[in-house]
């Protein structure tokens, strides 16, 4: 697909905005990132749906050098592993980069999802992730922000999939400030040595060790995360290599994978290991992975240090207020259950709600962010209420009481007289309230267990 009028030459030109939304229906902001906005877009001429990155450029020289950055790479690389440019438009207030849209969630929810989970499934993960780092290796990229949220797309196998490269940079022997994300960074970047493409391999193996036992390598408890006397205490530990295979979380894993570890995690990046030759480890590409399932261990331990119930909270507030800021889009009533092993199965309930493709997604964030309730060990029937062209949005669901249907309803028709109601007695209760125009309210109630 050919490119939008991008142009850097020094005759510069813009783009105007209707060159962008003539050719693409652009959805509500999903997310808010370091450097960008995150909202959804449709292709008018195919409906594809695509995730759009928003560069403003009233946010600075390193916004709009990521922004820059982002597009040069990602024109140039072409993996089955990376999320693939669609197009990129430059106006003179902002950078639109265009991307296929992943919407599988992350791996620890595959993980969650899981009926076994073995050393296997972490070594396919980890050679698809290795696969795509040789390649943007091979062509001088260092990456610098490998990170434990790769996303899976449904639609094409389950494939982890790379992404966010507006921090890489080309190795040229002068790469010195540090960034990235403090548990993923390696000794060299901590010590603001030079460095270059074994900070990746580096991070690889900090994603290894997680998946393999659901612990983070380098982890201090005695202070609050990102405080700074919590990243001087990690930084510390990093830049010794001082990380241990603790029991019992590593005492069912296979020495090879151990092996892989030490040598994705060596200290010295002149002896670390390639992700080249990594691919050729026996733990990936032999029989050394084990068939024993891990995936008891490693949840509980995921949720220990990854899924603390204020960070779930949270995450659930952030997600839902994100995906229904908006009150002009029809919207569907899908039906979520919560089986005893923690996945969610959905399906639509109504299928005259002309639900535009644009929004779907929308959707994906509100079952990611009931997957981490599901965390909770809430396992029960949910029903996910909305309304149809509804001046605001509501999310009701009770938690076991007793009482009939039409009480739950009439309580709910009080806050909006538009919407329809189905489920069963025992519901989780979630409420969002969204007010309109210029005066916007947001309101998220969970019950506690």
């Amino acid at each position: 697909m050919p490119f939008g009028c991008l142009a850097l030459r020094d005759g510069r030109t813009y783009n105007s905005l209707s060159d962008i939304t003539d050719k693409y229906e652009i959805g509500q902001v999903l997310k808010a990132k370091e450097f960008c906005e995150l909202c959804l877009v449709k292709e008018r001429q195919t409906d594809k749906v695509y995730v759009c990155k928003k560069f403003l450029k009233k946010d600075g020289r390193k916004v709009r050098k990521a922004a820059k950055n982002e597009i040069m790479i990602l024109k140039m690389v072409k993996h089955s592993n990376i999320l693939q440019l669609i197009d990129a438009f430059e106006t003179r207030k902002e950078f639109f980069i265009i991307q296929e849209l992943a919407t599988g969630g992350d791996v620890f929810d595959w993980i969650l999802d899981q009926g076994n989970y073995t050393e296997r499934d972490a070594a396919n993960v980890i050679r698809q992730v290795l696969e795509a780092v040789a390649y943007i290796h091979s062509l001088n990229i260092v990456h610098r922000n490998l990170k434990n949220l790769m996303y899976y797309r449904e639609s094409n196998h389950n494939k982890v999939v790379l992404r966010d490269f507006y921090l890489s940079r080309f190795e040229n022997g002068s790469i010195t400030e540090p960034c990235g994300t403090p548990e993923y960074l390696a000794p060299e970047v901590v010590a603001r040595h030079r460095y270059g493409r074994p900070v990746d391999c580096w991070a690889v193996g900090v994603i290894m060790y997680i998946l393999l036992s659901g612990n983070p390598p380098f982890y201090d408890e005695t202070e609050e995360e990102n405080t700074d006397m919590h990243n001087r205490i990690i930084f510390c530990r990093i830049v010794a290599g001082e990380f241990e295979f603790d029991s019992p979380y590593w005492d069912e894993i296979s020495p090879a994978a151990k092996e892989l570890v030490c040598r994705l995690m060596e200290v010295d990046p002149m002896l670390r290991i390639t992700a080249q030759n990594a691919l050729s480890h026996g733990w990936i590409a032999g029989n050394g992975a084990s068939e024993k399932n891990l995936k008891e261990g490693v949840c509980a331990q995921f949720e220990k240090n990854f899924a603390k119930a204020k960070w779930r909270v949270r995450g659930i507030y952030y997600h839902t207020q994100q995906s229904c800021t908006t009150c002009q889009v029809p919207l569907m009533i899908v039906l979520i259950t919560l089986l005893e092993n923690g996945t969610i199965n959905n399906r639509i309930m109504d299928k005259d709600s002309n639900l535009s493709s644009i929004f779907q997604f929308e959707f994906q964030l509100v079952l990611h962010s009931l997957r981490q309730i599901s965390r909770l060990n809430i396992h029960r029937s949910v029903t996910f209420l909305c309304m149809k062209s509804c001046p605001c949005v509501c999310v009701c669901a009770r938690k076991d009481q007793s009482g009939p249907h039409e009480k739950t309803e009439r309580e709910s028709k009080v806050i909006c007289p538009q919407m329809t109601y189905r489920g069963p007695d025992s519901l989780i209760h979630i409420m969002l309230l969204s007010m309109t125009h210029t005066y916007q309210k947001h309101f998220i109630q969970i019950s506690s267990q």
